[in-house]
């Protein structure tokens, strides 16, 4: 059950249910969450699902999910149970807006009888004719008001058309400024914003009406959202007005606009980059807390010197106004690296119980039988240093339970030069004689085989780790020895050897 809030910040997150959730969305919705918990204030999650031809309800679902995943927890939204109000998830309920259609109709029809709107008769032709002439002759080539003061004869002639009107806003002939939140103060001349659409020819809202509608009832605060939404500001500042005119809004929100997230090209991150998807990186083995830490920093900064910290440091420090309006460049190895450092800091049990999923089916190779936990807890400490991202456990420790290792011929090649066998051979002498509860005697036993051909430590142990391991690169290799075990380790150098033998 949702607790009251301790402030009068109220701030929204209301995504459309279509596809897979991006990173950019993430941003947007960590800014929302950060803001509403530094302020002791109220997160509203809201489903924009108005558009029946693009959304679903998997979308939906993997919405929640994906907030649920993250630790991004709302206020009053789906699945809530507030005090007083357990059925709909909050006072303004229901917070779907594909369940909230009247609301729009009438809230459409007071507009229209306060005179804030009309009914716009121009069919698609006419119009593109009229801002081709615009353009041409180097006016702005938005609405020109055409249908504004019809007479009750030209409407008369137009219904007797068949023509099905779309009901237009009626924007102010005044200069809108306002202060943005990440921008300054920012001003839209008239001409530069002209009457617009709310209300489709078939009744339907659009989300030009429904989204400040919902922003007005739901008692919003601050509007923090994508800067591409920047230029429907003063259409909204505007239509906020008139729904205060109407008893509709009590106040017009503050807003700031993100900065745009930027991709490989210095081109806008599009939904359909693979590094924007959401799900890559669960599926990868990012941490919430780790892909979280980098999302922030897409325009926003915690110190000049410390780029990894905690979701609670986020909170304490979040301020808006240190948000950066110039565009952010997506850099996957940085984040790659910054999930690493997230990784290193959990504590041995939950680093244990995070990687579990990538050690059974379908990640896992070996059958769930060959797992043994007791090798697992001992390996698990010496990965935790070296993982980039969780997935990648499954290829550092197959060697502990598959029968054999994975056959990888490039570090095969690379390992297995002349005179190999003879190393091996001498190797698996040493290692026969050492005193396996002690990865430091193996390691000498090593020493001593490559000393014996002349060979350094680390010459003297990649054929030996490729092996036992089957790659040249993985975990300590003397751990790794001791955790297998003498019996296996020793079969694994025979088998090499008679691959080596057989050329």
């Amino acid at each position: 059950m949702a607790s009251a809030p301790s402030s009068d910040v109220r701030v929204r997150f209301c995504p459309s249910p279509t596809g897979n959730p991006h990173v950019g969305l993430v941003r947007t919705a960590l800014f929302n969450w950060a803001f509403a918990r530094h302020h002791q204030g109220t997160l509203v999650f809201r489903i924009e699902d108005t558009d029946a031809a693009r959304d679903s309800e998997e979308s939906y679902q993997a919405l929640l999910d994906s907030m649920r995943w993250l630790g991004l927890d709302w206020d009053e939204g789906p699945e809530v149970s507030v005090d007083g109000f357990t059925a709909g998830g909050g006072p303004h309920a229901p917070y779907r807006q594909s369940q909230r259609m009247e609301i729009y109709a009438d809230v459409a029809a007071r507009l229209k009888a306060a005179g804030h709107s009309y009914d716009c008769y121009c069919s698609p032709e006419e119009l593109e004719t009229r801002r081709a002439a615009a353009r041409a002759a180097g006016r702005p080539s938005g609405y020109d008001g055409h249908c504004r003061d019809l007479s009750a004869e030209q409407v008369a002639e137009y219904r007797a058309q068949g023509r099905a009107p779309i009901v237009r806003f009626r924007m102010p002939d005044k200069a809108i400024t306002f202060t943005d939140l990440v921008r300054g103060e920012l001003t839209f001349t008239p001409e530069n914003v002209p009457d617009y659409g709310i209300v489709r020819a078939n009744g339907a809202p659009l989300y030009t009406l429904v989204n400040p509608v919902d922003d007005a009832l739901m008692e919003i605060t601050h509007v923090l959202r994508g800067e591409d939404l920047l230029s429907s500001t003063p259409r909204q500042i505007a239509l906020y007005e008139a729904l205060a005119d109407i008893g509709v809004a009590k106040q017009v929100p503050a807003f700031g606009h993100l900065p745009y997230v930027m991709g490989e090209g210095n081109k806008k991150l599009s939904k359909r980059d693979p590094e924007a998807s959401l799900n890559l990186y669960r599926e990868r083995g990012f941490l919430p807390e780790g892909l979280l830490n980098y999302l922030s920093l897409l325009g926003w900064s915690f110190s000049a010197d410390q780029d990894v910290f905690s979701i609670d440091e986020l909170v304490a420090t979040f301020d808006i106004a240190d948000v950066n309006a110039n565009p952010a460049r997506f850099d996957l190895k940085k984040a790659e690296a910054i999930n690493a450092d997230h990784i290193r800091l959990l504590d041995a049990a939950d680093f244990a119980a995070a990687c579990a999923p990538w050690l059974r089916a379908p990640y896992a190779p070996w059958a769930p039988e060959a797992f043994d936990e007791k090798a697992w807890q001992a390996i698990a400490p010496y990965a935790q240093t070296r993982l980039t991202v969780l997935s990648d456990i499954t290829a550092n420790v197959d060697f502990l339970f598959l029968d054999a290792p994975v056959e990888d011929e490039a570090s095969w090649t690379k390992a297995m030069k002349p005179g190999s066998d003879e190393l091996l051979r001498t190797a698996r002498e040493k290692l026969d004689g050492a005193d396996w509860s002690s990865p430091e005697a193996l390691k000498e036993a090593v020493l001593a085989a490559g000393e014996q051909h002349g060979l350094k430590l680390g010459k003297a142990q990649a054929p030996v780790r490729v092996a036992v391991t089957g790659r040249t690169v993985g975990l300590p290799l003397f751990e790794s020895l001791q955790i297998l075990g003498r019996e296996r380790a020793l079969s694994r150098i025979d088998a090499a050897l008679l691959r080596l033998s057989a050329g």
